[in-house]
Protein backbone atom coordinates (compact mmCIF):
# COMPACT_ATOMS: atom_id res chain seq x y z
CA UNK A 1 0.00 0.00 0.00
CA UNK A 2 0.92 3.39 -1.33
CA UNK A 3 2.17 5.55 2.55
CA UNK A 4 -0.23 8.36 2.30
CA UNK A 5 -1.93 10.65 4.71
CA UNK A 6 -5.26 12.03 5.74
CA UNK A 7 -6.86 14.63 8.09
CA UNK A 8 -9.48 13.48 10.20
CA UNK A 9 -10.89 15.07 12.71
CA UNK A 10 -11.11 13.73 16.57
CA UNK A 11 -14.38 14.76 18.70
CA UNK A 12 -14.41 12.74 21.09
CA UNK A 13 -16.26 9.48 19.80
CA UNK A 14 -13.46 8.00 18.47
CA UNK A 15 -11.76 8.48 14.85
CA UNK A 16 -14.35 9.63 12.18
CA UNK A 17 -12.78 9.39 8.04
CA UNK A 18 -12.50 7.57 5.37
CA UNK A 19 -9.68 5.65 3.76
CA UNK A 20 -10.44 4.08 0.35
CA UNK A 21 -14.07 3.90 0.92
CA UNK A 22 -13.69 1.92 4.56
CA UNK A 23 -14.47 4.10 7.54
CA UNK A 24 -12.49 4.60 10.95
CA UNK A 25 -14.54 3.85 14.05
CA UNK A 26 -13.79 4.19 17.53
CA UNK A 27 -11.28 1.29 17.14
CA UNK A 28 -9.05 3.68 14.84
CA UNK A 29 -5.75 4.23 15.41
CA UNK A 30 -3.13 1.02 16.23
CA UNK A 31 -7.10 -0.77 17.30
CA UNK A 32 -7.30 1.82 20.24
CA UNK A 33 -9.93 4.49 20.55
CA UNK A 34 -8.98 8.50 20.34
CA UNK A 35 -10.66 11.38 22.55
CA UNK A 36 -10.88 14.95 22.05
CA UNK A 37 -11.35 17.76 20.05
CA UNK A 38 -8.57 18.06 17.75
CA UNK A 39 -7.46 17.53 14.12
CA UNK A 40 -4.37 14.97 13.48
CA UNK A 41 -2.76 13.55 10.34
CA UNK A 42 -2.91 9.95 10.18
CA UNK A 43 -1.35 8.08 7.72
CA UNK A 44 -3.26 4.21 6.79
CA UNK A 45 -0.23 2.15 8.51
CA UNK A 46 -0.96 3.95 11.70
CA UNK A 47 2.12 5.95 12.48
CA UNK A 48 2.25 9.94 11.75
CA UNK A 49 3.87 11.36 8.77
CA UNK A 50 5.71 8.57 6.97
CA UNK A 51 6.87 10.65 3.85
CA UNK A 52 10.03 10.86 3.33
CA UNK A 53 13.02 11.48 5.33
CA UNK A 54 13.91 15.24 6.06
CA UNK A 55 16.87 16.76 7.93
CA UNK A 56 16.43 18.09 10.99
CA UNK A 57 18.32 21.39 12.32
CA UNK A 58 20.14 20.62 15.70
CA UNK A 59 20.64 23.75 16.80
CA UNK A 60 19.07 27.24 16.55
CA UNK A 61 20.71 29.48 13.96
CA UNK A 62 18.79 32.40 12.37
CA UNK A 63 20.77 34.69 10.53
CA UNK A 64 19.89 38.07 8.94
CA UNK A 65 19.12 37.86 4.97
CA UNK A 66 22.01 39.05 2.67
CA UNK A 67 20.18 42.30 2.33
CA UNK A 68 20.27 43.16 5.76
CA UNK A 69 24.09 42.57 5.61
CA UNK A 70 24.64 44.71 2.86
CA UNK A 71 22.57 47.57 4.11
CA UNK A 72 24.93 50.07 5.27
CA UNK A 73 24.23 54.23 6.28
CA UNK A 74 27.21 55.48 5.19
CA UNK A 75 26.66 58.26 7.29
CA UNK A 76 25.76 56.13 10.45
CA UNK A 77 28.81 54.46 9.98
CA UNK A 78 31.38 57.29 10.26
CA UNK A 79 28.64 58.87 13.12
CA UNK A 80 28.07 56.40 15.35
CA UNK A 81 32.10 55.26 15.32
CA UNK A 82 32.72 59.29 16.32
CA UNK A 83 33.43 59.40 20.42
CA UNK A 84 31.44 62.71 20.35
CA UNK A 85 31.77 64.22 23.80
CA UNK A 86 30.81 68.33 24.12
CA UNK A 87 32.00 70.34 25.92
CA UNK A 88 30.78 70.80 29.08
CA UNK A 89 31.03 74.67 29.39
CA UNK A 90 29.58 75.37 25.69
CA UNK A 91 25.81 74.58 24.84
CA UNK A 92 25.83 72.28 21.94
CA UNK A 93 24.64 73.44 18.32
CA UNK A 94 24.58 70.99 15.72
CA UNK A 95 25.03 71.81 12.28
CA UNK A 96 24.89 68.24 11.07
CA UNK A 97 21.33 67.30 11.08
CA UNK A 98 19.09 68.34 7.52
CA UNK A 99 15.96 68.43 9.15
CA UNK A 100 14.66 71.95 8.99
CA UNK A 101 12.30 71.50 11.82
CA UNK A 102 15.07 70.99 14.78
CA UNK A 103 15.59 74.30 16.16
CA UNK A 104 12.13 75.42 15.87
CA UNK A 105 12.64 78.82 14.23
CA UNK A 106 11.28 77.19 10.52
CA UNK A 107 7.65 76.41 11.15
CA UNK A 108 5.42 74.89 8.58
CA UNK A 109 2.66 77.70 7.60
CA UNK A 110 -0.66 78.06 8.98
CA UNK A 111 -2.76 76.89 5.59
CA UNK A 112 -0.38 73.56 5.08
CA UNK A 113 -1.38 72.84 9.55
CA UNK A 114 -5.58 73.21 8.40
CA UNK A 115 -5.02 71.53 5.77
CA UNK A 116 -4.48 68.34 7.40
CA UNK A 117 -7.13 69.58 10.40
CA UNK A 118 -9.63 69.55 7.92
CA UNK A 119 -8.30 65.73 5.92
CA UNK A 120 -9.08 64.19 9.73
CA UNK A 121 -11.93 66.15 10.74
CA UNK A 122 -13.74 64.85 7.11
CA UNK A 123 -13.39 61.30 8.57
CA UNK A 124 -12.58 60.76 4.82
CA UNK A 125 -9.19 59.37 4.89
CA UNK A 126 -9.08 57.25 7.47
CA UNK A 127 -9.02 53.57 5.30
CA UNK A 128 -6.07 52.39 2.73
CA UNK A 129 -5.63 54.35 0.06
CA UNK A 130 -4.66 53.11 -3.44
CA UNK A 131 -0.98 52.08 -3.07
CA UNK A 132 -0.05 54.55 -6.00
CA UNK A 133 -2.28 56.92 -4.21
CA UNK A 134 -5.51 58.85 -3.81
CA UNK A 135 -6.93 59.91 -7.72
CA UNK A 136 -7.60 63.67 -6.74
CA UNK A 137 -4.18 63.54 -4.88
CA UNK A 138 -1.99 62.61 -8.05
CA UNK A 139 -4.01 64.75 -10.01
CA UNK A 140 -3.19 67.84 -7.59
CA UNK A 141 0.96 67.04 -7.57
CA UNK A 142 0.10 66.95 -11.78
CA UNK A 143 -1.59 70.21 -11.81
CA UNK A 144 0.97 71.83 -9.44
CA UNK A 145 4.38 70.49 -11.36
CA UNK A 146 2.90 70.70 -14.93
CA UNK A 147 4.24 72.76 -17.47
CA UNK A 148 4.14 72.87 -21.64
CA UNK A 149 7.59 72.09 -21.78
CA UNK A 150 6.71 68.38 -19.39
CA UNK A 151 2.78 68.33 -19.08
CA UNK A 152 1.29 65.42 -16.25
CA UNK A 153 -1.78 63.45 -15.79
CA UNK A 154 -2.31 62.27 -12.67
CA UNK A 155 -1.42 58.52 -14.01
CA UNK A 156 2.04 60.34 -14.01
CA UNK A 157 2.29 59.97 -10.64
CA UNK A 158 3.13 57.99 -7.67
CA UNK A 159 2.32 59.17 -4.19
CA UNK A 160 5.55 57.48 -1.74
CA UNK A 161 5.60 57.16 1.76
CA UNK A 162 8.64 60.56 2.03
CA UNK A 163 11.06 61.16 -1.23
CA UNK A 164 13.32 58.35 0.02
CA UNK A 165 10.61 55.78 -0.79
CA UNK A 166 10.47 57.77 -4.48
CA UNK A 167 14.14 57.23 -5.04
CA UNK A 168 13.59 53.63 -3.77
CA UNK A 169 11.18 52.28 -6.06
CA UNK A 170 12.68 54.51 -9.27
CA UNK A 171 15.96 52.40 -8.63
CA UNK A 172 13.92 49.09 -8.28
CA UNK A 173 11.73 49.82 -11.12
CA UNK A 174 14.85 50.81 -13.47
CA UNK A 175 18.19 48.28 -12.00
CA UNK A 176 18.73 44.39 -11.54
CA UNK A 177 21.37 42.89 -9.72
CA UNK A 178 24.26 43.39 -11.05
CA UNK A 179 23.81 46.32 -12.91
CA UNK A 180 25.17 49.71 -11.99
CA UNK A 181 24.14 52.97 -11.51
CA UNK A 182 25.62 56.64 -11.39
CA UNK A 183 25.71 58.38 -8.64
CA UNK A 184 27.17 62.00 -7.41
CA UNK A 185 30.16 62.57 -5.64
CA UNK A 186 29.48 64.08 -2.86
CA UNK A 187 26.34 63.15 -3.06
CA UNK A 188 23.24 61.57 -0.93
CA UNK A 189 24.14 58.97 0.90
CA UNK A 190 20.87 56.81 0.92
CA UNK A 191 21.60 56.52 -2.59
CA UNK A 192 24.39 53.86 -2.12
CA UNK A 193 22.55 52.13 1.22
CA UNK A 194 19.76 51.24 -1.19
CA UNK A 195 21.30 50.35 -4.36
CA UNK A 196 24.10 47.84 -2.97
CA UNK A 197 21.57 46.32 -0.27
CA UNK A 198 19.95 45.17 -3.89
CA UNK A 199 23.06 44.01 -5.26
CA UNK A 200 23.28 46.78 -7.46
CA UNK A 201 26.69 48.58 -8.19
CA UNK A 202 27.57 52.32 -7.17
CA UNK A 203 29.70 54.34 -9.89
CA UNK A 204 30.50 57.94 -8.55
CA UNK A 205 31.15 60.72 -10.73
CA UNK A 206 32.94 63.41 -9.42
CA UNK A 207 31.27 67.23 -8.26
CA UNK A 208 33.98 69.64 -8.93
CA UNK A 209 34.25 72.06 -6.11
CA UNK A 210 36.36 74.57 -8.23
CA UNK A 211 33.23 75.07 -10.46
CA UNK A 212 30.82 75.34 -7.22
CA UNK A 213 30.34 71.62 -7.69
CA UNK A 214 29.06 71.48 -11.80
CA UNK A 215 29.50 67.69 -12.73
CA UNK A 216 32.75 66.55 -14.40
CA UNK A 217 30.88 65.43 -17.73
CA UNK A 218 34.13 63.54 -19.08
CA UNK A 219 34.39 61.75 -15.74
CA UNK A 220 30.74 60.96 -15.08
CA UNK A 221 30.52 59.89 -19.26
CA UNK A 222 33.54 57.22 -18.72
CA UNK A 223 31.80 55.74 -16.07
CA UNK A 224 28.67 54.22 -18.49
CA UNK A 225 29.05 51.06 -20.11
CA UNK A 226 26.44 48.58 -21.20
CA UNK A 227 25.24 47.58 -17.34
CA UNK A 228 24.60 51.33 -16.21
CA UNK A 229 20.72 51.34 -15.94
CA UNK A 230 20.17 54.79 -14.03
CA UNK A 231 22.03 58.22 -13.67
CA UNK A 232 20.84 59.89 -10.52
CA UNK A 233 21.74 63.83 -10.56
CA UNK A 234 20.52 66.01 -7.82
CA UNK A 235 19.64 69.43 -8.40
CA UNK A 236 19.55 71.32 -6.22
CA UNK A 237 22.51 69.36 -4.07
CA UNK A 238 22.96 67.31 -0.97
CA UNK A 239 25.56 67.82 0.22
CA UNK A 240 26.74 70.86 -1.47
CA UNK A 241 23.78 73.19 -2.00
CA UNK A 242 24.91 73.73 -5.76
CA UNK A 243 22.24 74.81 -8.38
CA UNK A 244 22.94 73.92 -11.96
CA UNK A 245 22.72 76.41 -14.64
CA UNK A 246 19.95 75.50 -17.74
CA UNK A 247 23.34 75.28 -19.61
CA UNK A 248 24.73 72.84 -17.45
CA UNK A 249 21.77 70.19 -17.40
CA UNK A 250 21.27 69.92 -21.09
CA UNK A 251 25.02 68.50 -21.49
CA UNK A 252 23.90 66.34 -18.86
CA UNK A 253 21.48 65.43 -20.89
CA UNK A 254 23.18 64.91 -23.93
CA UNK A 255 25.27 62.32 -22.27
CA UNK A 256 22.44 60.34 -21.42
CA UNK A 257 20.86 60.46 -24.48
CA UNK A 258 24.19 59.40 -26.06
CA UNK A 259 24.16 56.63 -24.19
CA UNK A 260 20.32 55.51 -23.79
CA UNK A 261 20.72 55.73 -19.83
CA UNK A 262 17.53 56.86 -18.27
CA UNK A 263 17.43 60.07 -15.22
CA UNK A 264 16.27 59.51 -11.57
CA UNK A 265 16.17 63.58 -10.81
CA UNK A 266 16.30 63.67 -7.22
CA UNK A 267 14.80 67.48 -6.81
CA UNK A 268 13.36 67.24 -3.64
CA UNK A 269 15.25 70.96 -3.11
CA UNK A 270 12.98 71.96 -6.40
CA UNK A 271 12.17 75.09 -6.06
CA UNK A 272 14.66 76.09 -3.17
CA UNK A 273 16.93 77.88 -5.37
CA UNK A 274 18.48 81.63 -3.98
CA UNK A 275 16.84 84.89 -5.41
CA UNK A 276 19.31 85.44 -8.79
CA UNK A 277 19.41 82.03 -9.70
CA UNK A 278 17.62 79.58 -11.63
CA UNK A 279 17.23 76.68 -12.47
CA UNK A 280 14.39 74.57 -14.33
CA UNK A 281 13.69 71.13 -13.56
CA UNK A 282 15.46 68.83 -15.75
CA UNK A 283 11.78 67.37 -17.56
CA UNK A 284 11.63 70.52 -18.38
CA UNK A 285 14.50 70.72 -20.77
CA UNK A 286 14.72 66.87 -22.00
CA UNK A 287 13.67 66.09 -25.29
CA UNK A 288 14.64 62.30 -25.49
CA UNK A 289 15.93 61.03 -22.28
CA UNK A 290 12.57 59.58 -19.99
CA UNK A 291 13.49 61.21 -16.43
CA UNK A 292 11.56 60.31 -13.35
CA UNK A 293 12.07 62.97 -10.80
CA UNK A 294 11.16 62.16 -7.33
CA UNK A 295 10.58 64.91 -4.65
CA UNK A 296 8.08 65.59 -1.76
CA UNK A 297 7.16 68.10 1.13
CA UNK A 298 9.92 67.80 3.41
CA UNK A 299 12.20 70.79 2.49
CA UNK A 300 9.80 73.02 0.86
CA UNK A 301 6.99 72.54 3.29
CA UNK A 302 9.50 72.09 5.80
CA UNK A 303 7.55 69.04 7.28
CA UNK A 304 9.90 66.10 6.66
CA UNK A 305 8.16 63.85 9.34
CA UNK A 306 4.62 63.61 7.42
CA UNK A 307 6.65 61.27 4.85
CA UNK A 308 4.84 62.08 2.03
CA UNK A 309 6.72 62.14 -1.23
CA UNK A 310 6.09 61.31 -5.13
CA UNK A 311 7.58 60.36 -8.29
CA UNK A 312 6.82 62.10 -11.76
CA UNK A 313 7.06 59.70 -14.80
CA UNK A 314 8.16 61.94 -17.55
CA UNK A 315 8.14 59.47 -20.29
CA UNK A 316 10.08 60.89 -23.43
CA UNK A 317 9.17 59.08 -26.65
CA UNK A 318 7.31 56.41 -24.97
CA UNK A 319 10.49 54.60 -23.49
CA UNK A 320 9.36 54.24 -20.02
CA UNK A 321 6.22 52.59 -22.06
CA UNK A 322 3.47 50.40 -20.08
CA UNK A 323 5.90 47.91 -18.13
CA UNK A 324 8.63 50.75 -15.96
CA UNK A 325 4.66 52.26 -14.76
CA UNK A 326 3.74 48.82 -14.47
CA UNK A 327 6.80 48.04 -12.37
CA UNK A 328 6.26 50.65 -10.41
CA UNK A 329 2.56 50.12 -9.37
CA UNK A 330 3.16 46.89 -8.22
CA UNK A 331 6.20 47.93 -6.01
CA UNK A 332 4.01 50.36 -4.35
CA UNK A 333 2.05 47.56 -3.56
CA UNK A 334 4.50 46.08 -1.15
CA UNK A 335 3.62 48.67 1.49
CA UNK A 336 0.35 50.10 0.18
CA UNK A 337 1.86 53.63 -0.48
CA UNK A 338 1.60 57.03 1.55
CA UNK A 339 -0.10 58.27 4.70
CA UNK A 340 -3.83 58.58 3.78
CA UNK A 341 -4.31 61.78 5.76
CA UNK A 342 -1.25 63.74 4.21
CA UNK A 343 -3.20 62.28 1.16
CA UNK A 344 -6.25 63.65 1.73
CA UNK A 345 -4.53 67.00 2.44
CA UNK A 346 -2.51 67.70 -0.14
CA UNK A 347 -4.17 69.53 -2.88
CA UNK A 348 -5.07 72.31 0.06
CA UNK A 349 -1.48 72.11 0.76
CA UNK A 350 -0.26 72.62 -2.48
CA UNK A 351 -2.82 74.84 -3.46
CA UNK A 352 -3.38 77.04 -0.49
CA UNK A 353 0.38 77.82 0.64
CA UNK A 354 1.54 81.41 -0.22
CA UNK A 355 4.35 82.54 -1.94
CA UNK A 356 5.20 84.90 0.84
CA UNK A 357 5.82 81.29 2.70
CA UNK A 358 8.37 79.97 0.45
CA UNK A 359 10.02 83.45 -0.15
CA UNK A 360 10.81 83.99 3.46
CA UNK A 361 12.39 80.70 3.62
CA UNK A 362 14.87 81.09 1.25
CA UNK A 363 15.82 84.58 2.15
CA UNK A 364 16.30 82.69 5.40
CA UNK A 365 18.25 80.38 4.19
CA UNK A 366 20.27 82.84 1.93
CA UNK A 367 21.04 85.03 4.84
CA UNK A 368 22.54 82.04 7.06
CA UNK A 369 24.31 81.08 4.11
CA UNK A 370 25.96 84.49 3.23
CA UNK A 371 26.96 84.63 7.00
CA UNK A 372 28.81 81.63 7.44
CA UNK A 373 30.51 81.67 4.06
CA UNK A 374 31.68 85.12 5.01
CA UNK A 375 32.46 84.18 8.54
CA UNK A 376 34.62 80.98 7.46
CA UNK A 377 36.34 82.10 3.90
CA UNK A 378 39.04 84.03 6.56
CA UNK A 379 39.25 81.59 8.62
CA UNK A 380 43.02 80.31 7.56
CA UNK A 381 42.91 76.46 6.70
CA UNK A 382 39.50 76.71 5.35
CA UNK A 383 38.11 76.84 2.25
CA UNK A 384 33.83 77.29 2.36
CA UNK A 385 32.02 77.14 -1.09
CA UNK A 386 29.10 79.42 -0.93
CA UNK A 387 26.01 77.37 -2.15
CA UNK A 388 23.02 78.72 -4.97
CA UNK A 389 20.29 76.61 -3.24
CA UNK A 390 19.03 73.71 -1.04
CA UNK A 391 19.94 74.01 3.16
CA UNK A 392 23.38 72.81 3.30
CA UNK A 393 27.32 74.74 2.96
CA UNK A 394 30.42 72.50 2.29
CA UNK A 395 33.89 73.80 3.76
CA UNK A 396 37.06 72.20 2.17
CA UNK A 397 39.82 71.76 5.14
CA UNK A 398 43.62 72.31 3.77
CA UNK A 399 44.64 69.35 6.34
CA UNK A 400 48.59 70.31 5.54
CA UNK A 401 47.54 73.45 8.08
CA UNK A 402 46.42 70.98 10.80
CA UNK A 403 48.59 67.87 11.26
CA UNK A 404 46.97 67.28 14.70
CA UNK A 405 44.29 65.58 12.85
CA UNK A 406 44.50 62.73 10.81
CA UNK A 407 41.20 63.15 8.27
CA UNK A 408 37.66 65.35 8.13
CA UNK A 409 36.39 62.79 10.64
CA UNK A 410 39.00 63.63 13.95
CA UNK A 411 38.82 66.74 12.54
CA UNK A 412 34.97 67.30 13.47
CA UNK A 413 35.31 65.01 15.88
CA UNK A 414 37.80 67.51 18.50
CA UNK A 415 35.93 70.42 17.14
CA UNK A 416 32.90 68.90 19.73
CA UNK A 417 35.40 68.05 22.24
CA UNK A 418 36.74 71.40 22.27
CA UNK A 419 33.65 73.57 21.02
CA UNK A 420 30.36 71.67 21.30
CA UNK A 421 30.09 72.38 17.55
CA UNK A 422 28.94 69.40 15.13
CA UNK A 423 29.91 69.34 11.71
CA UNK A 424 29.08 65.88 9.56
CA UNK A 425 32.89 65.40 7.95
CA UNK A 426 32.09 64.89 4.41
CA UNK A 427 33.55 61.13 4.34
CA UNK A 428 29.95 60.59 5.07
CA UNK A 429 29.46 61.30 1.53
CA UNK A 430 32.84 59.91 0.21
CA UNK A 431 34.73 62.94 -0.50
CA UNK A 432 37.17 63.70 2.33
CA UNK A 433 38.76 66.53 3.34
CA UNK A 434 35.44 68.71 4.06
CA UNK A 435 32.88 69.04 6.14
CA UNK A 436 28.99 69.85 5.87
CA UNK A 437 26.93 72.95 7.41
CA UNK A 438 23.01 72.93 7.68
CA UNK A 439 22.11 76.74 7.24
CA UNK A 440 18.83 76.04 9.23
CA UNK A 441 19.97 77.00 12.69
CA UNK A 442 19.15 80.39 13.94
CA UNK A 443 21.02 83.09 12.66
CA UNK A 444 22.45 83.82 15.89
CA UNK A 445 23.48 80.47 16.35
CA UNK A 446 25.06 80.69 13.07
CA UNK A 447 27.53 83.43 14.20
CA UNK A 448 27.70 81.99 17.23
CA UNK A 449 29.08 78.56 15.83
CA UNK A 450 31.19 80.29 13.59
CA UNK A 451 32.78 82.13 15.92
CA UNK A 452 34.09 79.07 17.84
CA UNK A 453 34.73 77.03 14.49
CA UNK A 454 37.05 80.06 14.24
CA UNK A 455 38.78 79.84 17.55
CA UNK A 456 39.15 75.94 17.09
CA UNK A 457 40.64 76.48 13.51
CA UNK A 458 43.17 79.27 15.20
CA UNK A 459 44.14 76.88 17.94
CA UNK A 460 45.38 74.13 15.64
CA UNK A 461 46.49 75.99 12.58
CA UNK A 462 50.05 75.34 11.65
CA UNK A 463 52.09 76.62 8.72
CA UNK A 464 53.03 74.64 5.96
CA UNK A 465 56.68 73.23 6.15
CA UNK A 466 57.70 74.99 2.73
CA UNK A 467 55.46 78.28 4.17
CA UNK A 468 58.21 77.98 7.32
CA UNK A 469 61.37 78.42 5.01
CA UNK A 470 59.65 80.89 2.87
CA UNK A 471 59.24 83.13 6.35
CA UNK A 472 62.48 82.32 6.79
CA UNK A 473 64.41 83.09 4.38
CA UNK A 474 62.24 86.94 3.95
Amino acid sequence: MDKKSYLVQMNGNGVHGTVNGKGLNGAGVNGKGVHGNAVRHVSVNGSLYPTKAKSRRQIWEVKPSKMANNTLNPIRAIVDGMELTPNPDKPMISLSIGDPTVFGNLPTHNAVLQAMKDAIDSQKYNGYAPSVGYLKSRQAVANFYSCPEAPLEAEDVILTSGCSQAIDLAISVLCNPGDNILVPCPGFSLYKTLAVSMGIEVKLYNLLPEKSWEVDLQHMESMIDERTSCLIVTNPSNPCGSVFSEEHLQKILKVASRHCVPILADEIYSDMVFPGCISPTMASLSSDVPILSCSGLAKRWLVPGWRMGWILIHDRDDIFGSKIRQGLVKLSQRILGACSIIQGALENILNNTPQSFYNKTISFLKTNSEICFSELSTVPGLNPIMPSGAMYLMVGIDMNHFPDFKDDVDFTQQLVTEQSVFCLPASAFEYPNFFRIVVTVPEEMMVEACGRIREFCKSHHRPRSHDSKDLDQG
